[in-house]
């Protein structure tokens, strides 16, 4: 089987190395890069080959389409004719439906959409597939497999897809944020920003941890935390009165509606 990735931005590159040290060999991925550059690093970084769009179709079994949405239309104008039966496309355009992919590919090829999101870059990613007309039980596990070499894997029906684009898509920026201002409360208290970070860093760590690994409710966890007149009690107070709690779900909220929105351009 050989897999081609189309577009070797930032998550295709994760893609790449992430099937390698899975157990693919180098002579089984082929990428597509318009970079002549960028194209020649990857092949000397992993051994694989980099080839135009069109031989890059012509040879796959499994195309992972890694480009931007606005990108789309041309590139299956360019390879459209190269597609062979059976062969299984997967794409990673936000926003993009399979239904438009498959418009623009011959009648009947599978397509699946998925949706991933950066921690795939330390193995630690969320993806979430959907399975567009004509995909198999079989072809949608072989999607799946792929980004399962960067973190977890599963599917959700095709209509989700701008929640969980919400969450897990846009969601390490939501948690990066959190961060940053932990930290900047932790300058402001008088702490070298070293410490501030470390602090911040592995109590985030320790707590999706905990949630992971126990199985219980984030509430029951954040009320174990919280002892009646503590500082906790008074620091969960404050962010109440700051509407916090609500300021975050109409920012998903206006996540999701972007989302939607970028599906109709």
């Amino acid at each position: 089987m050989t897999i081609a990735i189309f577009g070797a931005g930032v998550m295709g590159e994760t893609l790449l190395s992430g099937l390698l040290r899975s157990g693919l060999a180098p002579g089984e991925v082929v990428i597509t890069e318009r970079r002549a550059d960028r194209a020649a690093e990857l092949e000397a970084k992993y051994g694989v080959r980099a080839l135009t769009n069109a031989e890059g179709a012509a040879v796959a079994d499994v195309l992972v389409f890694v480009v931007k949405p606005q990108d789309m239309t041309a590139l299956l104008a360019e390879i459209g004719d190269q597609i062979a039966p059976g062969n299984l496309v997967v794409s990673l355009a936000a926003g993009v439906p399979t239904q438009a992919i498959a418009a623009g590919l011959p009648e009947g090829t599978p397509v699946v959409r998925v949706m991933p999101n950066t921690p795939a870059l330390v193995d630690q990613g969320m993806a979430a597939f959907s399975r567009g007309a004509h995909v198999t039980d079989e072809q949608m596990e072989r999607a799946m497999s792929l980004l399962r070499s960067c973190g977890r894997a599963i599917e959700v029906p095709e209509g989700y897809q701008n929640a969980v684009t919400a969450i897990s898509g846009s969601g390490p920026a939501y948690v990066f944020y959190v961060v940053e201002a932990m930290i900047e409360a932790g300058v402001v208290l008088g702490l070298p920003r070293e410490t501030a970070t470390e602090l911040t860093v592995q109590t985030l760590f320790g707590a999706a941890t905990m949630i992971r690994e126990t199985g219980t409710h984030p509430t029951v966890l954040r009320e174990q935390v919280t002892s009646p007149g503590g500082t906790t009690a008074a620091a969960l107070r404050t962010l109440d009165d700051h509407k916090v709690r609500a300021a975050f779900v109409s920012a998903i909220e206006a996540a999701a509606r972007r989302s939607r929105e970028l599906a109709e351009t």
